[in-house]
């Protein structure tokens, strides 16, 4: 599928849920009103909209929440997306609290890379930010993910106050193992308007002190807006989405559909347009197909995060998806 500006869109993230197991600073920090049962998309009607898409040029899936192994059959959907004709890759992204009790359902779905969500290896600093003691947990299911093969990467959001001098340690596990290392600008959203971000530029200053070799990379890993630096000391890459300073919206390439159905076409507006409905009033997959179209051809250049507050998603994270 094509956008109005000639983009490419073959990359659609899938919240599955608006549960998780931790209470992140930036994210859930509370228990906040939850969807029901009955109000998120059923795994049939998942896999219908998948189907459909897949029709019109979707190629990638990222499955999310929420938590998205919280719920119930995850691996079970993975399996489902896998066999839908025209879908490429299948990738997951957790907080790895339940992952090392997932691994073995996920390698027999084949799920095609495993993205933790991690913001420090400090498990006193851990538990401050998620409000969660487990990252013991974590750990055990990021080593076991590593033994088993899977192509892991590692998610860390740096706030001011909170993670920001507890990068390098990060950035190691990618010297020691053959992951990426991700560092992921905190977007203005939801909670996440109450922090503080770390620019990549500093990021890449204090990582330069250690690894002075550390070069720019051209290889594209994944399907997403990252940007990679190399070096001969790495097992691993590290990697910089800077969303807010570095805009990549000239080369976007994604959608979301949120856990109740909605489909998003940018993640900063509240622009989409409602999928449940119809197809719970018994919609057919080429009138759904209509409807992501025209959806399509609404999404926009380009965010504008902290302009036209009338226009803006106004959702949390967890409720849009990761």
């Amino acid at each position: 599928m094509k956008d109005l500006y000639q983009r490419e869109i073959d990359y659609m993230r899938i919240s599955i849920t608006d549960r998780c197991n931790l209470r992140c600073k930036y994210c859930m920090p509370d228990d906040i009103s939850l969807l029901s049962h009955n109000d998120i998309l059923r795994y049939e009607e998942i896999i219908m909209v998948c189907k459909v898409a897949a029709q019109r040029g979707i190629r990638h899936l990222k499955i999310t929440g929420g938590e998205p192994l919280v719920r119930k059959g995850c691996t079970d959907l993975i399996r489902g997306l896998k066999q839908i004709p025209g879908i490429e890759h299948v990738t997951i992204t957790t907080n790895g609290v339940l992952l090392k009790e997932a691994l073995p359902a996920l390698r027999d779905a084949k799920i095609d890379g495993i993205n933790v969500s991690l913001d420090t290896l400090d498990s006193g600093m851990y538990e401050k930010m998620t409000g969660k003691d487990v990252f013991s947990k974590v750990w055990d299911g990021l080593m076991e993910a590593i033994r088993m093969g899977f192509r892991v990467k590692i998610n860390c959001v740096p706030i001011q106050g909170y993670n920001e001098d507890s990068l390098i340690p990060l950035v190691n596990l990618a010297k020691d193992y053959p992951v990426d290392v991700r560092f992921i600008e905190l977007m203005p959203i939801g909670y996440g308007r109450q922090f503080g971000a770390v620019s990549g530029d500093e990021i890449l200053k204090q990582i330069l002190l250690f690894y002075p070799d550390l070069e720019k990379s051209e290889e594209k890993k994944g399907f997403g807006p990252a940007s990679y630096y190399t070096s001969p000391s790495l097992k691993g890459s590290i990697g910089f989405i800077e969303a807010v300073h570095h805009k990549f919206c000239s080369r976007c390439n994604r959608i979301r559909l949120t856990a109740d159905g909605y489909l998003k076409t940018c993640l900063s507006y509240k622009d989409g347009i409602d999928l449940k409905k119809p197809i719970r009033e018994g919609a057919s997959e080429e009138e759904i197909g209509i409807l992501m179209e025209a959806a399509l051809r609404k999404k926009p250049k380009e965010h504008h995060f902290g302009q036209m507050e009338d226009q803006m998603e106004n959702r949390r994270m967890s409720q849009i998806g990761g």
